[in-house]
């Protein structure tokens, strides 16, 4: 590419028609499964779909969910400017699979809890049940703003289409199809747009590698480009990527979000059987590696086909995020239709991602309040109101996603929020699970103190951005652009407004700004986690062990022995060969002891 273009007059009627076809499919299945469940007017079927579902689809829905348009427009952005040490994701994505099927995903399920924050009251009480579901509501609120506005923004690109009217466009579709068919609908709807997200992304791979010159030009300019240099093993925790950053700070990361997050966890009790969900995960993780596989390739073929020219330095587009989206109409644009096929895989899969963020905020929110309050709703009233909930958070969430549009890189976006909120969950339920010494009072005090640590942190560094030689983008060249500056010097401008930003930033920069606010986006929930278990543990030992004398002694009861027996289990069949636990618990009617041994 020599000359930087626009393409926002080039999507043809086959292209619309494409796009037309991806959202009637995805709508029809919604209606489908409305028509096909109209008479099981529970909440349950609504939100849990009866328990029935099998590991295939599940799966599948678990991987289009958290690897849609943020992966498929953020990832390959971040492979271009900082090189395909991306990759090593894959190991933290293995770690977290692992120990959410061994640990955490028996508890939940054995336990037949619908929502993930009851098992914190039946633990604890229910002042940290709803903390922790108040908690996730934002986390998830904030999240799904991000992903909303990801696809909106490779529309504005590739289209012209504004881009708050697309947002607007896509919060209302989201709120419509997700209200309509519940978890059932938004399950099979995620299989289809995984498998069309991997179709996208191959025409993408095989079409970018032709023009890019083939698969050993790719490599070659990849490599002297620095694209190639994945395995860093500085342990500096300031560093943005680094082996150690990517591969424990992400399991920390993801972990969060698949070992204990609603989303994840009610699509997993949703199966009929333990070994399904189990599956489940397991088949999903070669789900996210394939789509990982296909990010960073992405991104390395985006590389050597602009090499010469980066059309961000060029101002062909305003911000790194609509790299992928300009490239795909570069490379597409005479094909019909397939532009139209990766900007609906973009657009569609946020549909899914966004309709599960409803649903499991609509489930907490009707498992954790509604039905505490009024326990003698009939089962159509329940119906009626958990799908009025979808409607209030699909507005919710559209509205948060006009907000995205400050927050930066969407994948660092994302996962910041992720990391914030994440870690202290993490770190509770872990109390709640690994250790059965914590008591209430530890609980309580180390949520405080993991969320206060991980939003300084997650704030600070909003604030005070990392120095360049912590993040360390790799060099992009215009050496072979060939562009004219607009009459009205508006290049000139942009340009100089951030120069003087930036060095407005340097003035007043302090000793946290380069240590504490510098640290790596991978280790917020590192940071929430540790400080939510040491200051649990802490408090625990300084106030007492826990003693369980709550009021639902008996739900109490049977949750300790699965949290023990499911440790045991994990333990000795991966770590161990012998080994034995030893939980002692006092009831409030009988003065006697029940070992887990």
């Amino acid at each position: 590419m020599t000359t930087p273009r626009n393409f926002f007059l080039s999507l043809m009627v086959g292209d619309y028609a494409v796009f037309a076809a991806l959202f009637v499919v995805s709508s029809g299945i919604g209606v489908f499964f409305a028509i096909k469940e109209r008479k099981k007017a529970s909440s349950k079927e609504f939100l849990v779909g009866g328990r029935q579902m099998s590991c295939g689809p599940v799966a599948l829905s678990l991987t289009a969910s958290f690897m849609s348009a943020v992966t498929v427009i953020g990832a390959p952005s971040d492979v271009y400017r900082y090189g395909a040490s991306y990759v090593i994701f894959g190991v933290a994505y293995t770690f977290v699979v692992f120990l959410t099927a061994e640990l955490f995903l028996p508890v939940f399920y054995r336990s037949g809890i619908t929502s993930t924050y009851e098992y914190l009251e039946l633990r604890f009480c229910k002042l940290v049940r709803v903390a922790a579901t108040l908690i996730y509501i934002i986390q998830t609120i904030l999240y799904t703003g991000v992903v909303v506005y990801a696809p909106a923004l490779a529309l504005n690109q590739v289209t012209g289409f504004d881009l708050w009217g697309s947002i607007f466009a896509t919060g209302i579709v989201c709120t419509f199809y997700c209200t309509l068919g519940g978890l059932k609908a938004v399950v099979w709807t995620d299989a289809f747009q995984m498998v069309v997200m991997v179709v996208g992304f191959l025409t993408v791979l095989i079409q970018g590698a032709s023009r890019a010159g083939g698969i050993e030009s790719v490599w070659s300019t990849a490599h002297t480009g620095g694209r190639m240099d994945v395995f860093d093993f500085d342990v500096n925790p300031l560093r943005r990527h680094t082996f150690w950053t990517l591969s424990v700070g992400g399991t920390f990361t993801w972990l969060g979000i698949y070992g204990v997050n609603q989303s994840t966890i009610q699509r997993c009790i949703s199966c009929k059987t333990e070994g399904h969900a189990r599956w489940a995960l397991y088949l999903n993780l070669l789900g996210l590696w394939i789509i990982l596989f296909c990010a960073v390739v992405s991104g390395l073929i985006m590389y050597t086909f602009y090499s010469r020219c980066d059309p961000w330095s060029a101002g062909s587009v305003s911000a790194p995020d609509q790299l992928m989206p300009y490239f795909v109409m570069e490379i597409l644009g005479a094909f019909p239709g397939l532009p139209g096929l990766f900007v609906a895989c973009a657009f569609s899969g946020t549909l899914s991602t966004v309709a599960a963020s409803i649903n499991a905020l609509a489930t907490v929110t009707y498992e954790d309040f509604v039905s505490q309050c009024y326990r003698d709703l009939s089962n159509r009233a329940a119906n009626w109101i958990s799908k009025a909930l979808c409607v209030v958070f699909g507005v919710a969430c559209t509205t948060m996603a006009v907000a995205a549009s400050y927050m930066g890189g969407i994948v660092q976006a994302a996962l910041s929020i992720h990391g914030m909120c994440g870690g202290p969950m993490l770190g509770l339920f872990s109390l709640g699970i690994l250790f059965p010494v914590t008591n209430l009072k530890g609980a309580v005090g180390g949520l405080i103190v993991g969320i206060t640590l991980s939003f300084w942190v997650g704030v600070g560094a909003f604030i005070y951005p990392a120095p360049s030689n912590n993040t360390r983008p790799l060099e992009l060249s215009t050496a072979g652009c060939n562009f004219n500056l607009t009459a009205d010097g508006s290049n000139q401008t942009s340009v100089s407004v951030i120069i003087i930003l930036r060095c407005l930033c340097l003035v007043f920069r302090y000793w946290l700004a380069d240590s504490w606010y510098s640290m790596s986006y991978l280790y917020y929930s590192a940071v929430g986690f540790i400080g939510t278990v040491a200051a649990g543990l802490l408090i625990t030992l300084l106030t007492g062990e826990s003693n369980i004398s709550l009021a639902h002694t008996d739900s109490n009861k049977t949750l300790r022995v699965i949290d023990c027996l499911t440790l045991k289990r994990t333990l000795e069949g991966y770590c161990f060969s012998d080994i034995s636990f030893q939980y002692t618990e006092t009831t409030t009617t009988k003065n006697k002891k029940t070992n887990c041994k």
